[in-house]
């Protein structure tokens, strides 16, 4: 039977405010609250409710017929915790019908995966408590920042202990492959690769509303007979997308919401069931490694890394940002932890693009790509000050790395220390029951001693 993997995305990004030169050094905040609180609160009421509120109605028409899932990055939960609480009451209301997964990520939505393997490994475990905190499972199955992929970061991801992950069926990748397969990382063969379907999760996401697309107007019965119809042997399709594509890129005056409702009817009528990723990567096994020397994306038409690296200013900002990634881990100051969560957004870089894209780009405050790179580079250069004054640069990268793997080894040896009180412990609680049952037993021996004496007697 075909499956269908229907994933949703949710992200916020951090807005950062008109900061100039003469600020560095005097001004440590760097965030526009009033645009953040508009932005989240008007995708929230567009978008995210209504969205949330139809699944909620599906599940319970269809029981657990209709699955899906979803990826929260930290920093957007964050900004939902402080301004629109209630989408995460109703992401919890999903929650406790099973039909939904959750899914890992880095917490910033940012890009530490092609730059420093420990803030990233560090980035998806906050991400994983945080998920686990709001909705009681950790996840199994990993999504990297717009499903940026390659085969390092795959090894990356097993060693990290996940089961699969999602990334995009780049066609510059597959060649003659179809994504509609299990597929597996070439240097971790235990990792399972599901592979986004480019056009049917774009015909939803941006053409659904395009009145001069020659698919419109797009229908369930219709788009589920095109995945009826394929080969028999392809047997997974994976439909992803960012949530707010339903109520934002695609309004609700489209009746978007009322296309999604049509899908599980039509699904059933074709044969076509829904299935959660950790569900596909349990029943179906793989059909070969993936080869992905170079990092590939789900953005732009090159599917690349581009859109966020694609410049010399970009390039300048991202490594300038990660060229502190090791101070910054060691540090136990709160607020440096936070602005590294926000200035890491992926958003950052991308508003510092200067190519082509059939996907237009809300660049907010900015009025040019050197506009947002002027900008971002003011407030990081003040964060990189602040950064210095914990960690001044005559510490050089020999005594920080040797002080972190002070402090690495000493991890290691606590968590040791802690297996090894565990199996005392468990030692112990053992010899207290052995002990505790052989006195039960000599108690009930006893009264039997006394009577015979006495007959004796």
């Amino acid at each position: 039977m075909k499956t269908i993997c229907l994933y949703f995305e949710i992200h916020q990004i951090i807005h950062l405010k008109r900061y100039r030169f003469f600020d560095i050094g005097t001004d440590h905040y760097y965030y526009d609250d009033y645009e953040n609180e508009r932005n989240i609160n008007h995708i929230a009421e567009h978008s995210y409710l209504p969205a949330l509120d139809t699944f909620l109605e599906m599940i319970r028409q269809h029981g657990h017929f209709f699955k899906m899932a979803f990826s929260l990055s930290g920093v957007g939960i964050e900004q939902l915790e402080m301004y629109a609480p209630k989408v995460l009451e109703r992401l919890q209301q999903l929650n406790e019908t099973g039909c939904v997964e959750f899914l890992a990520e880095p917490y910033s939505h940012g890009l530490s995966s092609l730059a420093n393997e420990e803030s990233f490994a560090a980035e998806v475990n906050r991400q994983c408590d945080k998920i686990e905190e709001l909705f009681g499972k950790r996840p199994t199955v990993m999504r990297n920042s717009s499903l940026i992929y390659n085969d390092d970061i795959g090894g990356q991801v097993a060693a990290l202990g996940f089961n699969g992950m999602l990334t995009e069926g780049a066609k510059h990748i597959l060649g003659w492959k179809s994504p509609h397969y299990v597929y597996h990382c070439s240097i971790a063969p235990k990792l399972k690769l599901l592979l986004r379907d480019i056009e049917l999760s774009d015909d939803i996401s941006l053409r659904f509303n395009n009145r001069e697309w020659e698919g419109y107007p797009l229908f369930a019965d219709y788009y589920v007979n095109r995945i009826v119809n394929m080969p028999a042997e392809e047997q997974v399709v994976n439909v992803f997308m960012e949530l707010s594509a339903l109520g934002i890129a695609q309004p609700l005056s489209s009746n978007i919401l009322e296309f999604m409702k049509a899908l599980p009817v039509c699904a059933k009528a074709g044969g076509v069931s829904f299935s959660t990723p950790s569900e596909v990567c349990a029943r179906m096994n793989s059909m070969g490694g993936l080869d992905v020397p170079y990092a590939m994306s789900w953005v732009d038409e090159e599917r690349d890394v581009s859109s966020w690296l694609g410049n010399p200013m970009q390039r300048e900002a991202f490594d300038k940002l990660y060229s502190i990634a090791d101070r910054v881990r060691i540090s136990n100051d709160p607020r440096i932890n936070q602005d590294w969560d926000y200035l890491q957004a992926s958003n950052n870089f991308r508003f510092m693009t200067t190519k082509p894209s059939h996907i237009r780009i809300d660049r907010g405050i900015y009025a040019s790509p050197f506009d947002a790179f002027t900008n971002y580079m003011n407030i990081l250069g003040d964060f990189m000050s602040r950064v210095s004054n914990l960690y001044p640069e005559d510490i050089d990268d020999e005594e920080l790395n040797a002080l972190l793997t002070t402090i690495r080894n000493q991890g290691e040896e606590i968590a040791m220390k802690d297996m090894e009180i565990s199996r005392l412990q468990a030692k112990v609680e053992k010899m207290q029951a052995a002990e505790e049952k052989l006195k039960a037993k000599m108690d009930k021996k006893r009264p039997a001693v006394r009577r015979t004496g006495t007959k004796a007697v």
